[in-house]
């Protein structure tokens, strides 16, 4: 049998820096503790979401990889620990920025740099002022109890990102995510629209799916939570609603899941021929 315990943490960001940090580096280690392999935060944990606004002054708080206060510290923490930490952070690679995750293994090492593809535009998300969209492609990363794939919250409403991770071997899905209210309209509550999406992806893919979320409100915007773990059917194994401070785990057997979705079908008979609509322009 082969079984991996996953992590997903949830938990208010409103800064500075250093003590985000510090709280993410907490429930790292309550997951650990908990059994817990890949540990995943939310998006931008490094300090209050900063995307609602355009300031130019905030492209200072961009790092290189190497340099990022994130990164350094999850890196030492998922080796001392000895836990892989997908780790989201504002990448500087000189003149360019982008919003970037870091995959971190267990003995602290940078396996390699994921930039996020897509690339939200509007009123309280403008994140094409910041960052250009992510010139990596999508990536997994083997690990020796599973291939891990990761998305970064736009990323993670897009079939084709869970369905191209999926061709390249993924076996869990991964979605660090800064989402919540919608400025523009106060009844607009998109918490189910985003749980569903990604359940959908579990579903078509037949693949266990982690998502972790931010919580709090940060200069009016209300961060909606609702982190969660399901199995390769779409079913909840653990949930947080709007406004829990802590730590998710699931243990998957990922056996079962390769025989449930070598039984689905899926990709047995995807016809890959009649797809090229999917690849031009609108």
């Amino acid at each position: 049998m082969s079984e991996i315990t996953v992590a997903a943490l949830q938990l208010a960001l409103p800064g500075p820096e250093a003590e985000n940090i510090a709280h993410v580096s907490e429930l790292v280690r309550e997951a650990a503790a908990k059994g817990a392999k890949v540990i995943l935060p939310p998006e931008l944990f490094e300090g209050p979401y900063f995307c609602r606004v355009e300031d130019e002054g905030l492209f200072s708080n961009a790092r290189p990889t190497s340099e990022h206060p994130s990164v350094v510290a999850m890196r030492k923490l998922a080796a001392e620990l000895n836990v892989y930490i997908p780790t989201s952070f504002f990448e500087c690679d000189g003149p360019h920025h982008y919003n970037s995750l870091a995959m971190i293994d267990d003995k602290g090492a940078i396996m390699g740099l994921y930039r996020k593809s897509h690339i939200p535009d509007g009123p309280g998300y403008e994140e094409k002022f910041y960052f250009r969209p992510g010139n990596t492609g999508f990536k997994t990363w083997k690990t020796p109890s599973a291939t891990l794939g990761v998305g970064v919250c736009w990323d993670q409403w897009y079939p084709e990102t869970a369905r191209a991770m999926m061709l390249m071997g993924a076996e869990i899905l991964f979605y660090p995510t800064a989402i919540g209210s919608e400025p523009h309209d106060p009844d607009l509550d998109t918490s189910r629209l985003w749980r569903r999406a990604m359940i959908g992806h579990a579903v078509s893919n037949v693949v266990p799916v982690v998502a972790a979320n931010r919580i709090g409100t940060e200069d009016g915007q209300r961060f909606y939570g609702h982190s969660f773990i399901c199995d390769e059917r779409g079913d909840l194994l653990a949930e947080f609603g709007a406004t829990e401070t802590g730590v998710l785990t699931a243990t998957l057997d990922l056996d079962r899941v390769k025989r449930h979705r070598a039984a689905f079908g899926f990709f047995r008979d995807r016809r890959p021929e009649l797809y090229g609509r999917l690849v031009e322009d609108i």
